[in-house]
Parts: C-alpha cells; sequence; structure tokens
C-alpha cells in the first residue's frame, strides 16, 4: 500500500513523511519519499515503523522551516491516514521560515504621504496603500476598504517587533480567488501611540485619552481623501478598521463612534483592561447597521483576554441586535501568544469573514 502527496508548488527539494511513527523527525531518511514524476512524490506505508491506520502525520521539505502549509500560509492540522484515500495534497511550502507568496498576485505598495497632517493632533503621519495586484488592470473596478493601525509592524521589513506580513498574506489571498480590497495602512506615533490609541486615558499614565480625535480623524479626514483618491466602495458595508492590542482598542472604539462609516471591524488582542468604561460606551453608542466584528484573542497573552473579549461579546449581543443587524465572530486559540506573527496567521481568515 502506498501514500502519494501531490504538489503544484515548483520546488526540487525532496519531501519527507514525519509523525508520530518517528518521533516527528522533520528529515527521516528512511522516510524520504520517491518521486514519481514532476509534482508527485510516493512512499510504501511498510517503510513507515510501528505503522498505524490512527496515526498523524505532515509532510516537510527536510525541516519544520520547511514543513507544509495551508493555501493562506498557515500551518495545518496534522493529517491522519485513510485507508481509502491515499493521495494528498500540499497547496504551499514553508521556505526557510518565512510565509510564502505568488509574486504575480503581490499588492501594490504606495506611499500615499510621507508626512500626512492630522488637524485633530496637529501631529503628521506616514500613510500607505496596499493596492490589489489588478488594481490598475481594472480600471471600472471599486474595491472595499480597511484602514489598519500600526502600519509599521504589517508589511514589508516590520520591525522590532515583528510582522503580519499581509502583503505576502494578500498575494495568497488573490491567488484564492479573494475579491481584493484597498488596505490603508497608518504608521502609529511611536512615542504617542498609547495616548492616540486610548478613548480616555492613557495606560499607566495620566494623560488624557486622544481617541476620539484620532477616530475623527480617520473617518472626517483621511477617509473621504481616499474615497477621492482611488476606486472605493465607500459605503460603510464595504468599510472596515482594524488592528491589534491598543490598536485593536482603537479599532472597536472607532466602529462604536462611528456605525455609519464602519461597517467591518477587525479586533486582535484588544487592549480591553485599560479602559473598562467601553462597555458602558457600547451599550449607550453602539446603533450597528449591516455590522460585521471578527474579534480575535490568545489564552496565552494575559489572564483577562479570553474573558474581556467574551464580556465584550456578551455585552454587544446583550443589546438583542438581530442578525441582519449585527454578526460577531470570536476566534480563542488556548495557545495564542500577543504577538504580530500570531496576528499575521488570524488575518487572512479575518479578512475573508468580513469581506
Amino acid at each position: 500500500m502506498y501514500l502519494e502527496v501531490e504538489t503544484k508548488i515548483k520546488d526540487d527539494r525532496p519531501v519527507y513523511l514525519t509523525g508520530e511513527f518517528c518521533n516527528w523527525n522533520p528529515a527521516d531518511p528512511d522516510l524520504r519519499m520517491d518521486r514519481v514524476q514532476d509534482g508527485l512524490f510516493r512512499i510504501d506505508l511498510e517503510k513507515i515503523p510501528e505503522w498505524a491506520p490512527e496515526a498523524t502525520y505532515k509532510y516537510t521539505k527536510g525541516g519544520w522551516d520547511h514543513a507544509e502549509l495551508d493555501v493562506l500560509g498557515n500551518n495545518p492540522e496534522n493529517r491522519r491516514f485513510r485507508l481509502y484515500n491515499t493521495r494528498d495534497f500540499v497547496p504551499l511550502w514553508r521556505n526557510q521560515g518565512f510565509t510564502p507568496y505568488y509574486e504575480d498576485t503581490f499588492p501594490i505598495i504606495e506611499v500615499f504621504s510621507e508626512a500626512f497632517e492630522i488637524p485633530q493632533l496637529k501631529r503628521q503621519r506616514k500613510i500607505t496603500v496596499l493596492l490589489p495586484y489588478d488594481y490598475y488592470q481594472n480600471p471600472e473596478k471599486r474595491f472595499p476598504v480597511l484602514y489598519m493601525n500600526d502600519a509599521q509592524n504589517l508589511f514589508g521589513a516590520g520591525s522590532a517587533y515583528g510582522n503580519w506580513e499581509i502583503d505576502k498574506r494578500l498575494s495568497l489571498l488573490a491567488k484564492q480567488g479573494h475579491r481584493g480590497l484597498i488596505i490603508v495602512a497608518i504608521d502609529h506615533g511611536d512615542d504617542n501611540r498609547n495616548v492616540e490609541y486610548s478613548p480616555y486615558h492613557a495606560p499607566k499614565t495620566n494623560q488624557k485619552g486622544e481617541g476620539m480625535r484620532y477616530a475623527t480623524f480617520i473617518v472626517r479626514t483621511l477617509k473621504p481623501l481616499i474615497d477621492r483618491t482611488y476606486r472605493t466602495l465607500s459605503e460603510r458595508q464595504f468599510t472596515g478598521i482594524g488592528g491589534s492590542s491598543m490598536g485593536g482598542l482603537i479599532s472597536i472604539y472607532t466602529g462604536m463612534m462611528y456605525p455609519e462609516v464602519m461597517g467591518r471591524l477587525m479586533v486582535f488582542s484588544p487592549a480591553l483592561w485599560t479602559s473598562p468604561k467601553i462597555y458602558f460606551d457600547a451599550v449607550e453608542f453602539f446603533h450597528p447597521l449591516d455590522t460585521r466584528i471578527y474579534l480575535y484573542g490568545g489564552g496565552q497573552e494575559s489572564a483577562s483576554m479570553v474573558s474581556n473579549l467574551d464580556k465584550l461579546m456578551q455585552t454587544i449581543e446583550g443589546q438583542g441586535f438581530s442578525a441582519d443587524k449585527i454578526q460577531i465572530k470570536a476566534e480563542l486559540d488556548p495557545d495564542g501568544k500577543h504577538n504580530e506573527k500570531r496576528w499575521g496567521q488570524e488575518f487572512p481568515k479575518a479578512l475573508q469573514w468580513l469581506f
């Protein structure tokens, strides 16, 4: 009996089978698969020591930095042997620890402004726009828009804190047929980040939060200019805001303050502990119209992350809005940590659901 795996990604590296039966050694020479033809590899199950039908397994290219990935560039669940289906398919391979991507569907990255004036804060900020790869090929097509905070950590080389790699992940989504959208990435304010993203008072300081001014900047100053410059779908059901940690906090706050503008909210690991008043504001101000909220939190972030997300979700749902008014999708990862890598893995799933 044979096990086969097919892959359409051109890659000359050999394929190895790994699993419980070899203590998850990613490059066991005895489990190197035979190349049947380009893109098709095979191994005789009799070569697998102590093989059992219920065993779990994966494929690698010789190391865990070269393991199989799903269509969105994330780590897939372990496979299980199936007696009547002995051919698997691997859509992508990890390459030396980096998220893979397709050059032909890579987004167009344009610096909208190196020093955009924020009149509400009397500061300047770099704004970058990520356009769908085919934006200029389809002059009649319009796109949804997602405004994202902490641009320094989202794409390109990233920052010292890490990188979501949304540019690469957008290329993977495009390859899978996602409709495409425009990302407006707003740099954070460095030393002013916490106070700008704070709706009430900045954490660990006695500074008054500037969150309302920042939210007003996006809605009243930046969005109208983006809509005039690019081919956007400007209606609220095609407009969203997203971020993580303090950036997630200001995203949910902006959605609550401007529900007539923001209809799609991507809220990862929000720093709700800094602003307990937000639960009361959710009751007083949140009057959604066809709103979708994607909430994500990890069990390894803090003792209160999951419980705070649950409280926020219950607060919103407790107002009795019908399903055609508001939809909330909550993804809780017990092993999730507070970092850009994990948020990047969640990004394509959230994007597909929101848009």
